[in-house]
């Protein structure tokens, strides 16, 4: 489990305390956001490591893009920094679209 499987996994374990706990929903909901951002990350930069596996490509665009070697880490770093700048209206919206994009195209685009 790495360090970003282990944050998500805190989260899901703090919501479940709270909620058990019938803390304020309002808290709660938030968490949720969060930890629902922190999945479409995850799977996002969970996939692009594994298509970089094979792709050259993938790996050259994300060192020349100053993140370095093809490691989760930097795969995710990019995921995260590219999802900031996406366009989005509201948490739902904004998951959505995180969910839709492909960081492999974004990432094969000249920098």
């Amino acid at each position: 489990m790495d360090e970003y499987q282990q944050e998500i996994r805190e989260i899901e374990e703090q919501i479940d305390v709270m909620t058990a706990a019938e803390e304020d929903p309002k808290e709660i909901a938030e968490l949720q956001m969060q930890l629902n951002v922190l999945r479409a990350i995850y799977h996002q930069a969970s996939a692009l490591l594994g298509a970089g596996d094979d792709d050259s490509a993938l790996r050259e665009s994300l060192a020349l893009r100053g993140y370095g070697s093809w490691n989760i880490d930097n795969v995710y770093a990019f995921v995260y920094e590219s999802a900031i700048d996406l366009p989005a209206e509201g948490h739902r919206s904004f998951v959505g679209e995180i969910r839709e994009t492909d960081f492999g195209g974004l990432l094969a685009e000249p920098a």
